[in-house]
């Protein structure tokens, strides 16, 4: 994990992600990942949908599935991101808030979550770019109130 954030770090150059998030742009972000739950170890795919509204503000909606194991699990999140307009800097600070409804198969509970991200996007090609950065959410599954954090690493592309 170390190796990969420094790679995305040391791939920060001169480029610039002023015209990834002008508005009327929509960026496309692809996840592949792993993730533990319910003692149960999950190969996780999603794919994110971000129309920018205004520069720099966007609103979205993101779709994960947990595959290899039982139960069944689907997440849909809508988010909204804030790429801060630093003219001055190689990469771009961004954080947000979303809102997260994970879909359990039966005799589990589906249940809502709810957090913020916070982090930085560095353009790797004039359409393209990648975004590391901390997740934080917060949510009731029905039993006991829930916090957890974690990286989140992704790459998109925009158009």
């Amino acid at each position: 994990m170390k190796k990969t954030i420094l790679l995305l770090t040391a791939m920060a150059t001169t480029l610039f992600a002023d015209g990834l998030f002008s508005a009327g742009n929509k960026n496309f972000e692809f996840t592949l990942g792993s993730s533990s739950n319910f003692n149960e170890t999950y190969t996780v795919a999603g794919v994110n949908v971000n129309y920018f509204v205004v520069d720099n503000l966007s609103v979205g909606t993101d779709y994960k599935g947990f595959f290899g194991a039982s139960p069944s699990i689907h997440q849909v999140t809508v988010p909204v991101t804030y790429h801060l307009p630093l003219e001055s800097t190689t990469y771009k600070p961004y954080i947000g808030a979303f809102f997260n409804r994970t879909f359990l198969e039966e005799p589990f509970n589906s249940y809502n979550m709810y957090g913020g991200r916070a982090g930085f996007s560095i353009q790797t090609s004039i359409n393209s770019f990648m975004s590391l950065g901390w997740v934080q959410e917060f949510g009731n599954s029905g039993d006991n109130i829930e916090n957890q954090g974690y990286p989140e690493i992704s790459g998109g592309f925009s158009f």
